[in-house]
């Protein structure tokens, strides 16, 4: 068991992960977590390039056991246990990727991602265009993150807008099961380095995974629900929130187009100014706090291409500008159910 962590809301002796088998359609129920599983199992039997690297991923199979079962399949040369230090982690990493691995590293907690932010920001995302294009770094890093597990401090953080800003770096979020199934697929066959976000909070969710149908590209968003009236754009643990408000607005005669943006960089622009001129009217939601954010680069995209077709200012619905708060409090900080729905009231009050 790691210093930094014991296992939460599992048993530390549990056995190894049920693999599921494929119904006669190729369909499977999965909770997030066994879908990054099989995903991962997946990529690790497709190329044996690809290697897992982080901290108590091996024998006990991660925190929130994304990685049980796979070293006992693999081998401890492919998942590998790494010591407690997240800046040796990446920069492994980034000597793995150029002798020619895949490796995908495993960030216990999002607020442990900061002693690495040298390695991202210096190396990870800067070797190819150091290089010339002569060198990429085909490395996932995969962080769980976001708040709603009452996890003590540096346990709840939304880092996501630090990596979308750094250019050399892709960032992608899942918010279901089967997204989680094939973006991490995806991801690790990606050439250049991918951030991959799990919410944590949804790691128990479950829904249909079908391994059979064609996914959708790894850098296109999705429209989860269509409408006419407004357009909530999210990611991540918000898109149910925004799927919930989009029932909720229903039921008084509001019909609203919810779209998972899934990678927030590059953004999918075309898809969102799109929605947003059929509905005239945009609300970006998100965890991480308003300042500098996602939302607020959405809104600048929003406001110079669809200004015309634009009948309300784009709103957000994001945490508030503070630390993130201790757990017995965080419910009062995360955007909810009515905050959606407030900023819907506002906007189609224009």
């Amino acid at each position: 068991m790691s210093m930094h962590e014991t296992a939460i809301g599992t048993d530390p002796a549990a056995s190894a992960i049920e693999v599921p088998a494929a119904s006669a359609t190729g369909v499977q129920r999965l909770t997030m977590a066994k879908a990054l599983n099989a995903g991962l199992r997946e990529a690790l039997s497709g190329d044996d390039k690809v290697l897992l690297y982080g901290e108590d991923i091996g024998a006990l199979g991660g925190v929130f056991r994304i990685t049980e079962g796979l070293q006992a399949t693999f081998g401890t040369d492919r998942v590998i246990d790494s010591p407690l230090a997240e800046s040796g982690i990446v920069g492994t990493a980034v000597g793995l990727a150029l002798r020619g691995y895949r490796p995908v590293v495993e960030i216990q907690f999002d607020g442990f991602v900061y002693p690495a932010f040298d390695q991202i920001v210096s190396q990870v995302s800067r070797l190819r265009f150091r290089t010339h294009g002569a060198l990429g770094v085909p490395m996932v890093i995969r962080i769980p993150y976001g708040g709603g597990i009452g996890a003590i401090e540096h346990h709840s953080e939304s880092p996501e807008a630090y990596f979308a800003h750094t250019p050399g770096l892709k960032v992608v979020t899942c918010s279901n099961p089967s997204d989680a199934y094939w973006m991490i697929q995806q991801a690790i066959a990606d050439d250049d380095p991918v951030v991959f976000l799990e919410p944590k909070r949804r790691y128990q969710e479950k829904g249909e995974v079908d391994v059979s149908a064609p996914p959708l590209p790894l850098y296109a968003s999705r429209t989860v629900k269509p409408g006419t009236d407004a357009t909530l754009l999210s990611y991540g643990p918000m898109v149910r929130t925004c799927v919930q408000a989009a029932v909720a607005a229903a039921d008084e005669g509001r019909n609203l187009e919810v779209i998972d943006l899934r990678s927030l960089s590059p953004l999918d622009d075309a898809a969102v100014f799109a929605s947003v001129r059929r509905t005239g009217r945009a609300i970006v939601v998100h965890e991480a706090v308003g300042t500098l954010g996602i939302g607020a680069e959405l809104a600048a995209r929003i406001q110079a291409e669809c200004f015309y077709e634009l009948q309300a200012p784009v709103l957000r619905v994001t945490g508030y500008d503070l630390p993130y708060p201790p757990s017995r409090v965080e419910e009062g900080y995360l955007p909810d159910l009515d905050r959606v729905l407030d900023a819907v009231d506002r906007s189609l009050a224009y």
